[in-house]
């Protein structure tokens, strides 16, 4: 502290913190006066028109009643109150409200301060705007409310405004107001700021009752009522007004934007480096990360016909991504047995997984490469009646072509990260226009919902991850049995789905666990078994036993590590294991899916990158079904617990069990979404 310097006393502090309030108390209220002269400008110098004509009667009748409004839509909502009927307003407890509340009291139009959470955890002050609007409706007052929750999804009402009118007995009205000439902003709700010296366009909807003991499904289709009424007093209002309401619509209700300036040149980029694309194919195949016998599929060259009838085409990244969408389309299979699928996934891997577990379920091809002529080139041969992606996959050329073929599209098992959204966030344009292009969108979770949302997705439905629902991974008997035999008693660590730099970690903690623990196997399965050489060089480099699975090796004494480098047999390690590390978390990639290893029974340990499956991993660590390590030095001391005591190690695979089948119900919810898009069973047959 400097010389000249006192001490701040408590007294100033709370001084220093009064005269701050009174400043924005006072910036406020200046700027909520200067907003009611402005709302009074555009009211007075507009032609107004309203429906229906006995606008202000059908208000007084249905007195008091519940106003619903759009949230980007709310500016004019004191030209609704033409009869000068006493009014409360809901308005949320965040500083942008102080300025408009403060200008609609200027409108005798009372304020009561809260909103809903909206999936958020912190407290907005729901239930006590609850309370007071109850109270406000049964003293007579009508209550204006936006329906939707910030930040959305926009133009879905949520089921605030459900439950008001089903406890105060009050009818809800949907309500709105547009002019000729407006000004919207790039906002999640697109809001609108009305100009003045325009037609003005008024428009109420017939009044909607909830019933008091209405039950669940009752409540949805009356939520859904309110919604498709507000859609038509909202369209009529622009109507009136003569306006087009194209500028005010939110991202995912706006018509599909064409590509702009970005996505042209990307598309002809790709379309001029298609030339080095057998090289790239070339080094690509060096590295076994291609096919070459299958190097036409690339270029979207079909090696086989095209099968009759209606095609569902179904495109799966990866193992993982593969593993999720292979139950889903044995379900749609069964529910539809004249339905004829194609998958294509875009890794060797994921190739051999499709052909041996779905070889009576789907043809399978390579994904082409993402450029103009050689997607055109898969649509035109193939020509699917449906396309469903998986999770993140989001080719522009893909999705372009796809569109432009009218093609209906979902994505399913939809997941957004944070990273990813501020990412596609830098680039919005570019975003509305891809994601614009995608009919329905099936989220994995609320928060990765909105995402999609914010980012111009059209249909966006929470339907839950998956995962949760596919079978677990397949164990071959006949080798459970080899593998027991050569390991006998020995205690066995697996560590899966590893990543580069975690195989030198889980070897240095096999060190450390084989001091206490005699005769300790360690199991590594890595997430790229083409890897797997150049592992096993490193690790025996620090002086340790180890055996290849992929040069038919076997994991007798004296094995130190064995690494399972091979495709499709993680479900027998699982089945082997009592005791699991899931990897891809000890360095930060997001973590790999847990859930096939709880369904054969394991418990589990992760580091602290999970962030790619967040849902599950938050829950099964709050349940106890899964140890979360900082470190290799944690990870030892964890997993050397959890082998010698076997009560503790059982007690965490059944909570891990019963978790990961409360979070179940996502494949149904999934399919029930996609039959919108499907003919019935018996329009198939005849088409076949």
């Amino acid at each position: 502290m400097g010389p000249n310097r006192l001490p701040t006393t408590g007294r100033q502090i709370d001084a220093r913190m009064s005269k701050n309030k009174q400043d924005r108390k006072l910036v406020h209220s200046i700027a909520g006066n200067l907003l009611a002269r402005y709302i009074r400008l555009v009211h007075s110098s507009s032609d107004t028109r309203a429906e229906p004509t006995d606008f202000a009667a059908r208000a007084t009748t249905n007195s008091p009643f519940i106003c619903a409004v759009w949230h980007g839509q709310f500016m004019m909502v004191p030209a609704l109150n033409t009869p000068r009927l006493p009014w409360r307003v809901l308005v949320a407890r965040h500083g942008d409200a102080e300025a408009i509340g403060a200008a609609l009291e200027q409108f005798d139009m009372q304020l009561i301060r809260g909103a809903g959470a909206g999936g958020r955890k912190r407290d907005r002050g729901g239930a006590a705007a609850l309370r007071g609007a109850l109270r406000a409706l049964d003293d007579g007052c009508s209550i204006a409310m936006t329906v939707e929750t910030p930040p959305g999804p926009p133009r879905k009402v949520g089921m605030g405004i459900i439950t008001l009118a089903r406890l105060s007995g009050r009818p809800i009205l949907p309500c709105a107001v547009a002019t000729s000439r407006y000004a919207a902003f790039n906002t999640w709700s697109r809001f609108v700021i009305n100009l003045p010296f325009a037609r003005l366009g008024l428009a109420l909807g017939d009044p909607i009752h909830v019933p008091r003991k209405a039950g669940p499904d009752e409540l949805e289709q009356l939520r859904l009522e309110v919604e498709d009424g507000l859609n038509r007093a909202t369209s009529r209002a622009y109507e009136l007004a003569e306006a087009d309401p194209a500028r005010s619509l939110p991202p995912n209700l706006a018509p599909r934007r064409p590509p702009g300036i970005m996505l042209k040149s990307y598309r002809a980029l790709t379309s001029a480096l298609r030339p080095a694309a057998p090289l790239i194919l070339s080094r690509r195949e060096r590295r076994n990360k291609e096919d070459p016998t299958r190097r036409n599929e690339r270029f979207g060259i079909a090696d086989r016909p095209r099968p009759p009838g209606f095609l569902v085409w179904v495109h799966a990244a990866s193992v993982g991504e593969t593993n999720a969408v292979l139950p889903l389309i044995a379900a749609l299979k069964a529910r539809r047995p004249a339905l004829r699928f194609l998958l294509t996934t875009g890794t060797v891997t994921s190739a051999k997984l499709a052909a041996d577990r779905a070889q009576d379920l789907a043809i399978h091809q390579y994904i082409p490469l993402d450029a103009p002529q050689y997607v055109r080139r898969f649509l035109e041969h193939w020509s699917p009646d449906l396309a469903i992606l998986t999770e993140s996959e989001v080719w522009p050329n893909l999705i372009l072509e796809t569109s432009a073929r009218e093609i209906p599209t979902a994505l399913v098992n939809g997941r957004l990260s944070a990273k990813s959204f501020r990412t596609w966030r830098r680039r919005i344009s570019i975003a509305q226009q891809l994601f614009g292009c995608i009919d329905v969108v099936l989220a994995q979770n609320k928060a990765m919902a909105k995402r999609f949302s914010q980012l111009g997705a059209r249909d966006v439905v929470v339907a839950g991850n998956v995962k949760m629902d596919a079978p677990p991974p397949p164990v071959d008997l006949m080798e459970l049995k080899r593998l027991r035999e050569a390991i006998k008693d020995r205690q066995i660590f697996v560590a899966t789905s590893t990543h580069p730099r975690e195989e030198d970690l889980i070897a240095s903690v096999h060190r450390v666990l084989a001091k206490d623990i005699e005769d300790l196997l360690t199991i590594i399965i890595p997430r790229h078994p083409e890897r797997g050489t150049d592992i096993a060089q490193a690790i025996m480099a620090e002086g340790m036993d180890v055996r290849q699975r992929s040069a038919g090796q076997s994991p007798e004494r004296p094995c130190d590590i064995y690494l399972a480098d091979t495709i499709g047999e993680v479900g027998t390690f699982y089945a082997l294991a009592r005791l699991v590390f899931i990897g891809g978390s000890l360095v930060p990639h997001g973590g790999q899916n847990p859930v096939e290893a709880v369904k054969l029974g394991c418990g589990l340990l992760t580091g602290p990158h999970w962030h790619n499956f967040r849902d599950v991993y938050r829950e099964l660590i709050r349940a106890g079904g899964c140890v979360e390590i900082q470190d290799p030095i944690d990870l030892a001391k964890e997993t050397g617990r959890l082998l010698a005591d076997e009560a503790a190690l059982e007690a965490m695979v059944q909570k891990a069990t019963q978790t990961v089948e409360q979070m179940g119900g996502a494949l149904e919810r999934t399919i029930a979404t996609l039959e919108r898009y499907l003919p019935r069973e018996k329009d198939l047959k005849r088409a076949s």
